[in-house]
C-alpha cells in the first residue's frame, strides 16, 4: 500500500510539473485591436456582451469552453460591450447582445445570436474557424 501511496504521488508530481497551456485571453475592443488582428489574418472571435443580459451570462462557459480548446489557440478573442462600443455595432450591423461573430481576416464568417445551447453555438464557432 506504501509503495502504490508513493507511486501516485510522483505521477502527482509529474502532473503538477508539466506545464498547462493557457487559454487565449479575452482583448477588450478597441479599434486599433481589431484593426491590428484583422490586418494580421488571424481569426478574431467577437462576443457581444453586456453585464446585464442573462443570454450573455450562459453563453460566457461554452465561450469560455471555446478558448481553452486546443484547436483555437491561435484565435483572438475580443469582447464588445453592447452599451460602450457602439461604433463596433453599427460598422458590423449587429442590433442587439448575445452576439457571437467569428472573422478571418476582415471576413465575417460566421455570426450567432442568442444561442444558449452549447452544441449548436460550438457548431458554429468551430465550423468557421
Amino acid at each position: 500500500m506504501k509503495k502504490l501511496l508513493s507511486l501516485f504521488a510522483a505521477i502527482a508530481a509529474l502532473f503538477a510539473l508539466t506545464p498547462v497551456a493557457a487559454a487565449p485571453a479575452w482583448t477588450s475592443y478597441s479599434d486599433e485591436s481589431f484593426a491590428r488582428a484583422q490586418n494580421a489574418g488571424k481569426t478574431i472571435i467577437v462576443d457581444v456582451h453586456a453585464d446585464w443580459c442573462p443570454t450573455c451570462r450562459a453563453q460566457q462557459p461554452i465561450l469560455n469552453e471555446l478558448r481553452a480548446d486546443k484547436r483555437l489557440k491561435d484565435v483572438v478573442f475580443i469582447k464588445v460591450d453592447f452599451d460602450s462600443d457602439k461604433g463596433f455595432l453599427r460598422a458590423n450591423r449587429i442590433p442587439r447582445q448575445s452576439t457571437i461573430v467569428v472573422f478571418k481576416g476582415k471576413k465575417e464568417t460566421a455570426r450567432s445570436i442568442a444561442e444558449t445551447n452549447r452544441k449548436r453555438l460550438r457548431s458554429v464557432v468551430l465550423g468557421a474557424i
